[in-house]
């Protein structure tokens, strides 16, 4: 049976060129790079060239980049390391109602240690405005954190205006970039962001790997005690292989990012106009151009999600109904409500997530065999009456 992936925004597979550039880590350059050795000093040339490459990519300074094990704990390190730092300052912190649980969720331990959390609503496709950011501001306000683009409905957001209102109100700003960065151009300066999130598996490195970006200047306590890594802010030994796994994915991207995105933006739009002409009663989710290249989300009503996606595996296709970090959950997800679907609609949520080797043809098998899983499903529904 042909096997066709189309779940590259929950994880992407690694590029072979990336493997091979962590091989020699693994075996002949196994040292730690705190290490005083040869051994030592050949993993942490490594480390420091890998820091490097990763701060151009991003308009950066290299001592601004920390390494650490993903997007989850590059998130949780500021919004637990600003709230620490600032505790004298306030106690309010700014985030949107579409966030990934790596936010939202330490967002709601400090609300039970006393901090206030405002939730910034989003229109119906999925975009924050930014003169709500500036109306939530208080006095008491330390930390802004809103995502670069959503990783269910890929709705790309006004950043550089939201950081534009954080740096004139003197108002930390973070970007959760894990579904951007390898994908669109993201350079912090342009961004006017303090800190910015991201994590190798989403562009084709390694798993357990990410990186934290901390403006110079920024205060922010440290997330992990113990030695004195990452000049003493994030202890533990480096992980030297899928650090150089993450800046050969870098590498790799900065060269064929553009012309990668157009291909998917292709593909992508393929499936926007094309999916609505064979299937009946079907809503793109997200905005409709600005929107990652390769993100299509769909709601399909009348039937079930999951059994789509069981349908559709059956027949080697890869997709999922939202988040990878959720799909365990019965519950609607929070974005889809969040921009204005009733339950029944959220719960039948198609995501489609493209990357580096998606075909044409892929596309193509897609769109012959999702209507007929959707009228199969749809001939069993108590709720559809077919026009």
């Amino acid at each position: 049976m042909k096997k066709i992936y189309l779940d590259y925004a929950a994880t992407t597979p690694a590029d072979p060129e990336v493997v091979k550039a962590m091989e020699p880590y693994f075996f002949e350059k196994f040292g730690n790079a705190s290490s005083i050795h040869a051994y030592g000093q050949e993993a942490k040339k490594a480390l420091e060239d890998s820091r490097a490459i990763t701060a151009e990519f991003l308009g950066a300074k290299a001592q601004e980049i920390i390494f650490t094990s993903g997007g989850t704990e590059s998130d949780n390190n500021v919004i637990f390391g600003v709230a620490d730092a600032l505790a004298g300052k306030g106690n309010h912190i700014i985030t949107s109602a579409i966030e990934h649980h790596a936010i939202s969720e330490p967002c709601r331990a400090l609300e039970k240690k006393g901090f206030k959390v405002t939730n910034v609503g989003v229109d119906k496709d999925g975009l924050v405005s930014p003169d709500e950011v500036k109306k939530a501001i208080t006095d008491k306000t330390i930390l802004i954190s809103i995502m670069h683009a959503n990783n269910e409905i890929g709705s790309i957001q006004p950043i550089a205006q939201i950081g534009k209102i954080a740096k004139e109100k003197e108002v930390y700003f973070h970007t959760d970039s894990v579904q951007t960065v390898g994908h669109i151009p993201v350079n912090v300066n342009d961004l006017n962001v303090d800190f910015l999130s991201l994590s190798a598996h989403k562009f084709y490195g390694p798993k357990g790997v990410g990186a934290l970006y901390i403006r110079k200047g920024t205060r922010v306590s440290r997330f992990l005690y113990g030695g004195d890594q990452e000049n003493g802010r994030r202890a533990s030994t480096h992980n030297i292989s899928g650090i150089v796994g993450l800046a050969k994915a870098v590498e790799l991207c900065s060269k064929s990012m553009d012309k990668e995105a157009k291909y998917l933006i292709s593909l992508r739009d393929k499936l926007i106009k094309e999916m609505p002409e064979k299937i009946p009663e079907i809503r793109l989710n997200g905005h409709p151009i600005q929107r990652l290249p390769n993100n299509v989300n769909f709601s399909i009503k009348y039937i079930e999600g999951e059994s789509m996606l069981l349908s559709l595996d059956m027949l080697g296709l890869a997709l999922s109904t939202g988040s990878a970090c959720t799909s365990s959950s019965l519950e609607p997800s929070h974005v889809l409500l969040a921009i204005g679907l009733d339950h029944a609609t959220a719960h039948g949520s198609l995501r489609i997530s493209m990357g580096r080797w998606t075909k044409d043809s892929d596309i193509k098998f897609l769109l012959e065999n999702l209507p007929k899983v959707v009228e199969k499903l749809r001939a069993m529904s108590p709720l559809y009456e077919k026009k």
